[in-house]
């Protein structure tokens, strides 16, 4: 798990006709986090209430948030405009981030040998397309597309 915040005091956003985002918090430094919808979840204390799996909302060119639901509201006796004490923590972070743990996924499927048997250009451009992904879901896409080619 990466650490996002650390006892960090927030302010409760409220906004009326928000739906689920009436209430909700802005997680600073969280604007260069990539990923959509489902795939950012995060989980940590809030006052001291502990939470696990939350979405951390995508916002454009924004700081992402999240929203807050009653069940934490009233566990925290906390309403909108009120200080908050936030630890957060990103939940997965396993991005392949290097040619050698790439590797490593051809080699635990048994494909390795047949990787290295393409040309050095094709087996760059794999490598690139994997690791410039965003995400861990969109790197796990394009593995498995490319362990597809090579069974």
């Amino acid at each position: 798990m990466k650490t996002i915040l650390k006892n960090e005091k927030l302010i409760l956003r409220h906004e009326p006709g928000k739906g689920a985002w009436t209430y909700h918090l802005v997680i600073p430094g969280t604007k260069d986090i990539r990923g959509s919808w489902g795939e950012m979840k995060v989980s940590g204390t809030i006052d001291g209430y502990e939470f696990k799996d939350l979405n951390l909302a995508p916002v454009t060119d924004a700081d992402k948030m999240i929203s807050v639901n009653g069940t934490i509201r009233k566990a925290i006796n906390k309403s909108g405009g009120d200080e908050v004490i936030v630890t957060m923590y990103k939940n997965s972070d396993n991005k392949v981030s290097s040619k050698d743990q790439l590797l490593d996924c051809f080699d635990d499927a048994g494909l390795l040998k047949e990787f290295k048997a393409l040309p050095n250009d094709e087996q760059e451009e794999i490598i690139n397309t994997i690791l410039s992904q965003p995400n861990e879901s969109r790197q796990e896409q394009k593995i498995v597309a490319a362990l597809k080619k090579l069974f």
